[in-house]
């Protein structure tokens, strides 16, 4: 029964003090990264917007080891290979105005900005806003540069055809696994002369051997584009559609992404299309009857622990985003594929 006597404890340790003082372990490491002087909090509004609110490192990039990163945040703003609706070469600076993600994920308990170095190193540069070929030459130079520093890379798109040319970087010594979230399989073949559109980097992933199929998983698959994903059947991923979570459920999904994946490496690839556009409009190929963001959440927190070499966060599109709620989404994602990472580094620097 509370009583003046507890009453007394309490005030003794919590009345006079600031709101940057914290005593719980975890707790604190929030604190420092939110509170300056003691007192004074940072305003989420305030400064120029980055990734995750993350140091701005626009430097990195060209120092001999990427500034001394763990993980970088990159932008890449390229929609060329869109087979609908254009307008995700913007979703970088939409994610970036995301204000109040993080710093703490109170589910997986974690402050993950506290345990590594992360920074924003903005947009990957692209020759040509014309050449869709050009842009996946300059993405592939330019993430085997990141890997080749032993960086961590973490992205936001653009369209779901840069992730391919990702994983050209990311598995060029061995095939990496995939976690893929998504509406569609996006394993097609070429289109009207094109491999290097959003609906195909996955077979051609798999066909350059930087992709292992036995160890993909897609969940959320849905739609009339059905026909087009029999590479995913052929190959052995493993493919999950959004009618199915509900009678599965979130945990057998989990259970079944880690026999698949196991302990090898692997990559996250989030498409925000994978949401039903109820929760998530803004997006160039919508498909009624997705997952829902609790569901996203739970599945990347549930798999926290998976041997993750990178990540990405595709297809936000917010000029069809009147409230935003695609690009928070979005950011959310990002942040706890953030912490997924950071698991992982810290398990493969622990062995």
């Amino acid at each position: 029964m509370w009583d003046d006597k507890k009453l007394a404890k309490i005030r003794a340790k919590y009345e006079g003090i600031s709101g940057g003082v914290v005593f719980d372990p975890t707790f604190k490491k929030v604190a420092e990264l939110q509170f300056k002087d003691g007192a004074r909090r940072v305003w989420p509004w305030a400064n120029a917007a980055t990734l995750l609110g993350a140091p701005y490192r626009p430097d990195a990039p060209d120092l001999p080891d990427f500034g001394g990163l763990d993980i970088a945040l990159i932008g890449v703003p390229m929609d060329l290979g869109v087979t609908n609706r254009a307008g995700s070469r913007l979703g970088p600076r939409a994610v970036r105005a995301i204000e109040r993600i993080g710093p703490y994920e109170h589910v997986l308990k974690m402050v993950p900005a506290a345990e590594v170095n992360v920074a924003d190193v903005g947009d990957l540069p692209f020759r040509s806003r014309f050449s869709l070929e050009s842009c996946h030459e300059d993405i592939e130079a330019f993430y085997k540069k990141i890997v080749a520093a032993g960086v961590l890379p973490l992205s936001v798109g653009g369209d779901h055809s840069i992730t391919g040319s990702i994983l050209k970087a990311v598995g060029e010594k061995r095939p990496v696994g995939m976690l893929h979230i998504d509406a569609h399989c996006d394993t097609s073949g070429d289109y009207e002369g094109s491999k290097f559109h959003h609906g195909g980097p996955f077979r051609k992933a798999v066909l350059d051997g930087v992709l292992d199929p036995e160890r993909t998983i897609q969940i959320g698959i849905r739609g009339g584009a059905e026909f087009l994903w029999e590479f995913s059947y052929e190959t052995g991923m493993t493919v999950i559609h959004a009618e199915e979570v509900t009678g599965l459920g979130i945990s057998a999904i989990i259970e079944k992404a880690k026999q698949v994946l196991g302990d090898g490496p692997t990559y996250v690839s989030f498409d925000v299309d994978s949401l039903d556009p109820a929760f998530a409009p803004g997006t160039g190929t919508p498909e009624i009857g997705g997952l829902t963001s609790r569901e996203v959440l739970e599945i990347l927190r549930g798999l926290n622990g998976l041997n993750v070499v990178g990540g990405d966060v595709v297809e936000v599109a917010p000029q069809y985003d009147p409230t935003s709620n695609t690009a928070h989404a979005a950011a959310q994602v990002l942040f706890d594929i953030f912490c997924m990472s950071v698991t992982a580094l810290q398990a493969r620097k622990a062995a």
